[in-house]
This record gives C-alpha cells, structure tokens and sequence, in this order.
C-alpha cells in the first residue's frame, strides 16, 4: 500500500500534472469572468432592444398546469411547461464566442513567440583552439595570447568569414 501512495505522490507531484491543475483552476475562474462579462456587459444592451428580460426569451413548445402566456421563464418552468429557452442559448453561445476568441488569441501570442525562438539565428563558435598549445583563442585572433605562435592562414581566414557572418 505504502508503494502505491508513494507512486502516486510522484505521478501528482510531476510538473505536467501540476500545469494542468493550474490551468484547469485559471480555466474555471476564466470560465466566471467571461460569464459576468456576457451577462452583465453585453446582455444589456441586448435587452434594450426588447422590453422583456433578454434571458426570458423562449418559446412555449407545451403548456404546463397553468394555460399561457407566461410572464417569464420562471413562470413557465414553475407551470411545468416545455421551453425552448433561445434567450439563455444566445447568452451561452456570447459567453463560448468570447472564451474561443480569448483562446485564440493567447494562442496566438504563443505560437508567434515560439515561431520568433524558432527563427533566431544559430550563433557560431566565439572561440578556437590553438593548433600548438590547444588553448581556447577568440575566433578572430590571428597569433595565440598564451603560447605567442601565429596562427596557420587558413584559420585565420575561417575566423574572418565567420566573424563577418555573425556581425550584426
């Protein structure tokens, strides 16, 4: 027993569980705010355009004990009345449109943020090796600061051309 609650210790305690936690509590509390924004900053304006209560849109599809019209939907579903409650589905596809447009564009951000990563240039080397002590010289060094030999030709140009190619 005690190995399994170890094992499931270290299986709760990886990081990839922890994020998704994290995401999924950030999630709920998002899932709040995008429902407060939709009912009560974009539904009222909505509502202007009808005398009613905007939730309150819905149509009698069978009537309950009590005969129609119903006041509200309230009064419809306390009459035990079919609805199709259009008004509370409008609201509910406002409050999707806005999490998948927020969704986006986190993703968004993300992606062009991995893309400019992914973009960088590759640095090249900033050092070489003495061919006589193998000490580590700049790139561009043309005699050796430790054992004052002159470096072969050829590392030298090397040096140049990647020099200039790595110059902003």
């Amino acid at each position: 027993m005690n190995k399994i609650v170890q094992e499931f210790r270290e299986f709760a305690m990886r990081g990839s569980v922890m994020d998704l936690a994290v995401g999924v509590i950030i999630g709920g509390a998002f899932g709040l705010v995008v429902t407060s924004f939709t009912s009560d900053i974009l539904t009222p304006p909505l509502e202007l355009l009808r005398p009613d209560d905007f939730r309150d849109l819905f149509i009698v599809l069978r009537s309950g004990g009590v005969p129609p019209p119903y006041p509200s939907l309230a009064a419809a579903i306390e009459a035990g009345a079919v609805t199709l409650n259009i008004g509370a589905f409008i609201d509910s596809v406002i409050s999707f449109l806005i999490t998948a447009v927020a969704l986006f564009l986190l993703l968004r951000t993300v992606n062009a943020a991995k893309r400019r990563e992914e973009q960088a240039p590759a640095v090249g080397p900033t050092t070489k090796k003495c061919p006589y002590c193998l000490s580590d010289l700049p790139i561009a060094a043309e005699r050796c600061a430790y054992c004052t030999s002159h470096l072969p030709a050829a590392q030298a140009e090397d040096a140049e051309e990647i020099q200039t190619a790595t110059a902003p």
